[in-house]
């Protein structure tokens, strides 16, 4: 049995075309955006012994930083400039925040003076 082939004129074919292709491009932006999403990393600083390790963090904007509390007692993460505070962090917690702004943030713990360390975001 022969199934009955329709003509479309030039017009639709054009329509149906442009939509499909409007469609594809609408998929591969999407497509990029979130393989863009999936290039951010997470790196881990450490809180224990009284001190973040490591001490110098260099980062990509849009990377999240997550601080882990290792030892025994709280401890904070508050940026020298206000940008981010962490409230205290209970031992075996952590805390993260997302970096978006390029410069050199200097933060510290403030619960325990000397217990500084650098984020670098470049």
């Amino acid at each position: 049995m022969r199934l009955p082939v329709r003509a479309l004129p030039i017009q639709a074919i054009r329509r149906r075309l442009g939509s499909g292709l409007l469609l594809a491009a609408l998929l591969c932006a999407s497509a990029g955006h979130a393989v863009a999403q999936a290039g951010s990393r997470v790196h881990t600083v450490s809180m224990e012994a009284v001190g973040f390790s490591p001490a110098v963090l260099k980062v990509t904007a849009g990377d999240t930083i997550a601080w882990r509390n290792a030892d025994p007692f709280p401890h904070n993460v508050t940026a020298r400039d206000g940008s981010f505070r962490s409230g205290d962090i209970a031992p075996g917690q952590s805390w993260q925040v997302k970096v978006g702004k390029k410069g050199r943030f200097p933060y510290a713990c403030t619960l325990h003076p000397g217990m500084e360390a650098m984020l670098v975001v470049e």
